[in-house]
């Protein structure tokens, strides 16, 4: 099991009522009471330690090496999902997912960054950095779907778009603002999910949408809060500080008006339940998309443009 430091107290406490249950007998009362009492002590202390964690606990918890990514809530959400590849021009970039998939009789097309589980899949996925065709990919895959009238769903968990020589010399830059520029004005609904790290322009690259979303224990930045401390510091040792500084957790999103929400997640983290924390975003995802469909092309494109447009506006 992979356990943050937050989460070494309660880990103590459940392996102490996993003891007591095993040794317990059923005809004794006392130990029926104890064990209750425990249970209700570690459900006491995961709330408090979950309701009051930092924005560097946050990051953290958002990078658990258990946490759900893409093809899990995908393959979680939809009942036949197809996998499509390719921008058609460089190459097929396995750190960029997508497809078309059904949930509940609706077509939708899904795409998100897609991390590795050990190291062979952490080479292959590149850690979810993709490349500019991996941006080229999803904007593809976007254009279908805006050919046959179906609505977008996209899945952010990215440390940051692949900052290598070769990426550079074929065009991040261009193709994550080309991005931004054609979804700005896709004709469909569009629904963006932060699912964990959601940095800089890689991010952003696939997060232009009607509605972007963060769940409970994730994080929106411009920088990482090691890259912030290394830059103002000089060093990595002020991540911590960087994190409360950037103000970027869901919460502070939320009320800076960047989000337009938070999905709930179960207590602990979105990793000790998969299927709960599937079906909450199966079911902001429908609420969502019922909202949008009864709004015409037009004013989802201009609600859009507005939304965006209005971030970072000051009034004196």
């Amino acid at each position: 099991m992979n356990l943050l430091d937050f989460e070494k107290p309660i880990a103590e406490l459940e392996s102490k009522l996993a003891d007591m249950k095993q040794l317990s007998d059923d005809s004794d009362d006392s130990v029926k009471k104890a064990i209750e009492a425990l249970e209700r002590k570690i459900t006491d202390l995961k709330k408090e330690t979950f309701d009051n964690l930092t924005g560097w606990q946050r990051v953290q918890l958002s990078r658990h090496p258990d946490r759900p990514y893409t093809l899990d809530y995908i393959y979680e959400i939809t009942s036949d999902f197809i996998e499509l590849h390719g921008d058609r021009n460089v190459a097929d970039d396995k750190a960029m997912v997508g497809g078309l998939g059904t949930i509940d009789g609706q077509t939708f097309m899904l795409i998100g960054q897609q991390k590795g589980r050990n190291t062979k899949q952490r080479q292959m996925r590149n850690f979810g950095m993709a490349n500019p065709e991996g941006y080229r990919k999803a904007l593809r895959l976007m254009k279908i779907a805006e050919k046959f009238n179906k609505p977008i769903i996209t899945f952010i968990d990215t440390p940051g778009a692949f900052p290598g020589l070769e990426a550079e010399e074929r065009g991040q830059g261009e193709a994550i603002a080309r991005n931004l520029k054609e979804m700005m004005m896709l004709k469909v609904p569009v629904i963006c999910l932060i699912i964990g790290e959601g940095a800089s322009g890689g991010a952003l690259g696939i997060a232009i949408g009607d509605r972007v979303l963060m769940l409970e224990n994730t994080w929106y930045s411009v920088i990482s809060p090691e890259s912030c401390s290394s830059i103002l510091w000089r060093s990595w040792d002020y991540k911590e500080q960087a994190a409360e500084v950037l103000k970027l957790t869901a919460k502070d999103m939320l009320k800076h008006k960047l989000i337009d929400g938070i999905v709930k997640e179960p207590l602990g983290g979105a990793h000790t339940d998969l299927k709960a924390m599937a079906a909450e975003v199966k079911r902001v995802i429908l609420e969502n998309f019922q909202q949008l469909s009864k709004l015409s092309t037009q004013e989802r494109i201009n609600q859009r443009i507005d939304k965006f447009c209005s971030m970072g506006v000051v009034k004196e």
